[in-house]
């Protein structure tokens, strides 16, 4: 039985008291101490730091590339060895389970690989120049998952997994990020059963109130640790835990169990990363840092919709305000900083920072350019706007104008990359791709419009034609990559400091502690151009002639004028 020290022992103690009661949790822990007897796991040493300014992560679905017969996990590799393995570090593999909807988020088996994308050992060899980050999706599993089969004709100990309701009880106070049904009625050899089904009617909610839930995913969490996953993102883990009467959100118990998982991290593989995936208000995302003992590192789910707003309406002051309201994380704890993913752009996270007409807008302006809106059921019946479904390039297009519309995509993505925290680049993003319309109507659902696949000889066609927009996209943003992972002002803790300045400008300095580096980030939400001199020099005291700048100018005026929506990193030296 593996031996745990007194302090890491009474620590789960507490949080099993807390989650399945004062008379269980020896039982639990002494089971704990025996599984990772059984595996062999003893506590582990981790190193001195996380991260570093050389940390960018590739957010990808596995089959997003592919070539004839090969597998699009091996097709994947290939092309990140070839093209980007100067920029990237982490590569983030979206569920690659066998499913039955919502892309992967509905896992069959947590355990084995769909075989249309290859075998674990193309992950393994992946992770053999990467770091990996795999999805946790904790809160609901497939209705094809041989649980939910155990469940309907009650053989254990699955036919206890899964979250099951009285349709009269009172669900007024639940928060939904659905338009779908709470509940949905599943004949079983036990009578009917209403399952708690928060995302669909095919993605059944699992019941974490019962211990052999939790040891089932300590089990999976063994195996994904064992295969090379590095970082542990916790899908959609705000909704875990289900009380009636509550809005079931966020509960007590659903922090007490990603500070458990932190726990057992802490012990097992302390040198990897526990990520909550919250897609909520800015202060709700942030109470999973807890005391410094929960998440390593959390979505800035607030930068997408801000930075989009802010470009749109030329105008930074919204986002400058929020930005300068940040908290100082301590050591160990960071964001994840990101613009697109494979969801769309959530708006909740705009909510106490946008106003309904703002907001309103904002929907027009997405629409306008052939984007979707998904909507989320409200408690009175009604339905409000949840997330925004467009390429982050659309969205940020100047009409007519294809220059300005890559200089202000590239800008936004400069943004995020020099904001503190670990940038997250979703492949699309990388590629240039636009919004993929023929597969929205294909397929039929909103998100389908940001997850192009891509046969790889005709996206090596179109990154690989001198002056195309994809080509210029490719080319810059992999520039941009390359550029930060060199200054350590960029490191996730690096200070970081908002300036005050017009509403067309946004400026913040990123300041390393161990070197004093400084970098003086700017950016231009203006579709005009900027003079920098008057404004730089007047809010910080900068030598404008005296200032390295790390992006070349296009307009040959140098550190003087900044281009519509244009942007300047520029290692700086105050006055003496």
């Amino acid at each position: 039985m593996t031996h745990l020290s007194r302090e890491l022992e009474n620590r789960l103690r507490r949080r099993l008291v807390k989650l399945y009661g004062k008379e269980a949790a020896p039982d639990l822990l002494r089971r704990f101490r025996m599984m990772l007897g059984r595996y062999g796991i003893t506590a582990k040493e981790g190193s001195k730091s996380r991260w570093s300014e050389r940390d960018t992560m590739l957010i990808t679905y596995a089959d997003s590339l592919q070539d004839g017969n090969k597998a699009p996990l091996s097709v994947l590799h290939q092309f990140l060895k070839e093209e980007v393995e100067e920029a990237i570090e982490i590569v983030h593999l979206l569920p690659f389970f066998p499913w039955s909807s919502d892309d992967g988020f509905s896992v069959i088996d947590y355990r084995k690989i769909d075989s249309t994308c290859g075998t674990w050992s193309d992950i393994e060899k992946l992770g053999e120049d990467f770091d990996l980050m795999f999805d946790f999706v904790l809160n609901h599993c497939s209705r094809k998952n041989q649980w939910f089969r155990d469940f309907v004709i009650g053989v254990a100990p699955a036919r206890d997994y899964f979250v099951t309701a009285d349709p009269d009880a009172d669900f007024s106070e639940v928060v939904r990020p659905r338009s779908s049904e709470l509940l949905t009625k599943t004949p079983t050899r036990n009578g009917d059963k209403w399952v708690w089904t928060t995302f669909s009617s095919d993605q059944v909610d699992l019941n974490w109130k019962n211990p052999d839930l939790l040891f089932e995913f300590l089990d999976i969490l063994f195996l994904y640790l064992s295969k090379g996953s590095r970082f542990l993102r916790l899908d959609a883990v705000a909704f875990l835990w289900k009380k009636i009467g509550t809005d079931c959100l966020h509960l007590p118990e659903t922090h007490e169990v990603v500070k458990l998982f932190r726990d057992v991290l802490n012990i097992v593989s302390p040198d990897s990363i526990l990520l909550t995936e919250t897609n909520v208000p800015h202060e709700e995302n942030l109470s999973y840092f807890g005391k410094g003992d929960e998440a390593h590192m959390v979505y800035n789910f607030s930068l997408p919709p801000l930075v989009l707003y802010g470009y749109l309406k030329n105008d930074s002051s919204l986002l400058a305000k929020w930005a300068d309201s940040l908290p100082t994380l301590p050591k160990g704890q960071c964001f994840l900083n990101f613009t697109a993913s494979h969801d769309g752009i959530g708006v909740r996270p705009l909510q106490g920072l946008v106003g309904k007409e703002d907001l309103d807008w904002l929907i027009d302006q997405v629409r306008e350019r052939d984007g979707q809106v998904s909507m989320r059921a409200m408690p009175d019946g009604s339905e409000s706007p949840y997330e925004l479904n467009i390429s982050y390039m659309e969205a940020l297009r100047v009409k007519g104008d294809e220059q300005l519309s890559t200089r202000r995509f590239l800008s936004s993505q400069a943004l995020m990359l020099s904001m503190p925290g670990i940038p997250a680049i979703y492949i699309h993003s990388l590629l240039g791709t636009p919004n993929d319309l023929e597969g929205l109507k294909k397929l039929g659902y909103n998100r389908a419009i940001n997850r192009k696949k891509w046969n790889l000889q005709d996206l090596k066609a179109e990154l690989n034609k001198d002056g195309s927009a994809q080509n210029i996209n490719f080319e810059q943003y992999q520039s941009l990559l390359k550029i930060r992972r060199e200054e350590s002002a960029f490191s996730p803790g690096a200070a970081f400091t908002v300036l005050s300045t017009a509403p067309g400008l946004f400026a913040f300095i990123r300041t390393c502690p161990a070197t004093g580096t400084e970098i003086l980030c700017l950016y231009n939400f203006l579709e005009e151009e900027l003079d920098l001199s008057a404004q730089v020099s007047e809010t910080i005291g900068l030598q404008i002639k005296d200032a390295h700048q790390l992006i070349a100018s296009e307009t040959g005026e140098g550190l003087k004028m900044i281009e519509p929506c244009g942007f300047r990193w520029l290692r700086i030296q105050k006055k003496q």
